[in-house]
C-alpha cells in the first residue's frame, strides 16, 4: 500500500454487506503532495461507525492513509484503505462562498453523465443545466430477511450497531448539459440523516405525523433552499453490478452568484412558483 492524501468529499448512508455487516461508500479526491487534485477516487469497503474516533475523517477533510487499487472491482477509481493507517490532516472550511473546496472539486468536473460514461469513468461531479423537480418516493419500510439476518448476527468483539431503514427514497430530475434527461435517486449520507434527526426530533404524536414532518423539512431543503439559493452539483457515482445506472452520492452546493445567473421559472412541488436559476 502507499500512504496518500485524499480530500474526502461525500459518504453514502449505510448499507448492509454480507461480509462486514454494514459497509460505507466514500468518494473523494486523490492529491498529490502539494494538496493539487489528482482524480476521482471511490474508498471501499470501509466501516465507517466502527472505526476509532479519531479516525472517523468528518467530509471536506483532508486525510492521509494508506491504500491501494482494489483488485476485486474492475472499476478503476476503487481503492481498498488501511482504516489503522488514516489520519486526519486538517478540515477545508466554507470560507469565500467555498473558494479552496471549489479550487480542489471543480478541476475535475466532467460535461455529464454521458460524459463519465463515454471516458470510462465510474465517479466524477456534474453540473446539471436545468433541475426540473424535486421528488421523493416510499420505499419498503423494513429491511428484507436476508438483510435483516446479517444485522442480527452478533459478533463477541464488536457492540452491535443499528442501520435504521429509511422507507423514502429522494431525488431529483433533471436535464443535463448534453441534452439528456435524468431521474437519479440521493444516497448521500447528509440528507438521510437529516430526515432521520427531524423524524427523531419532532414532538408529533404519531409516527405518520413525525415522518411527515421530517419529509416537509428535506423538502425545504433539497427544493426551497438547493434549488433558490445554492449553485447546485452533484458528485455521482454508478453501482458495482450496473455500470450504466449511477446515482447523486452527494451534493455540492456553494451559494448562488446571481449577477452572473440569468434566471428562469419553475414550479415546485406543491404547484408555487418561483425564481430559480438555469445551471
Amino acid at each position: 500500500m502507499e500512504r496518500r492524501k485524499i480530500l474526502i468529499a461525500t459518504k453514502t448512508y449505510p448499507s448492509i454487506s454480507t461480509k462486514y455487516r454494514e459497509t460505507v461508500c466514500t468518494a473523494g479526491i486523490l492529491l498529490d503532495d502539494n494538496e493539487n487534485p489528482q482524480q476521482w477516487i471511490r474508498i471501499y469497503p470501509i466501516r465507517f461507525r466502527q472505526l476509532d474516533f479519531d479516525k472517523r475523517y468528518p467530509r471536506w477533510s483532508i486525510i492521509s492513509a494508506e491504500i491501494e487499487n482494489n483488485d476485486k472491482d474492475y472499476r478503476e477509481e476503487s481503492y481498498r484503505i488501511n482504516d489503522s493507517s488514516i489520519e486526519i490532516l486538517r478540515k477545508i472550511d466554507t470560507k469565500k462562498n467555498w473558494e479552496e473546496r471549489k479550487s480542489l472539486v471543480l478541476p475535475l468536473e466532467f460535461k455529464s453523465l454521458r460524459d463519465i460514461k463515454e471516458k470510462g469513468k465510474s465517479v466524477g461531479i456534474i453540473k446539471p443545466q436545468t433541475i426540473k423537480k424535486y421528488y421523493y418516493e416510499k420505499t419498503a419500510r423494513e429491511w428484507n430477511l436476508k438483510q435483516q439476518a446479517i444485522l442480527d448476527q452478533g459478533d463477541l468483539f464488536e457492540p452491535s450497531v443499528e442501520i435504521e431503514k429509511i422507507p423514502y427514497r429522494f431525488g431529483y430530475e433533471f436535464l443535463s448539459r448534453d441534452g439528456d434527461n435524468h431521474r437519479l435517486s440521493i444516497s448521500d449520507w447528509e440528507i438521510q440523516q437529516l430526515y432521520r434527526k427531524c423524524k427523531n426530533n419532532s414532538q408529533a404524536k404519531t409516527l405518520k405525523e413525525r415522518e411527515q414532518e421530517a419529509l416537509e423539512k428535506v423538502r425545504q431543503k433539497l427544493e426551497d433552499e438547493f434549488l433558490a439559493k445554492k449553485d447546485l452539483y452533484f458528485i455521482v457515482g454508478n453501482l458495482k453490478n450496473h455500470k450504466n445506472s449511477f446515482m447523486i452520492i452527494g451534493l455540492f452546493y456553494p451559494m448562488l452568484e446571481k449577477n452572473n445567473c440569468p434566471l428562469n421559472i419553475f414550479e415546485n412541488s406543491q404547484g408555487r412558483k418561483w425564481k430559480n436559476l438555469i445551471f
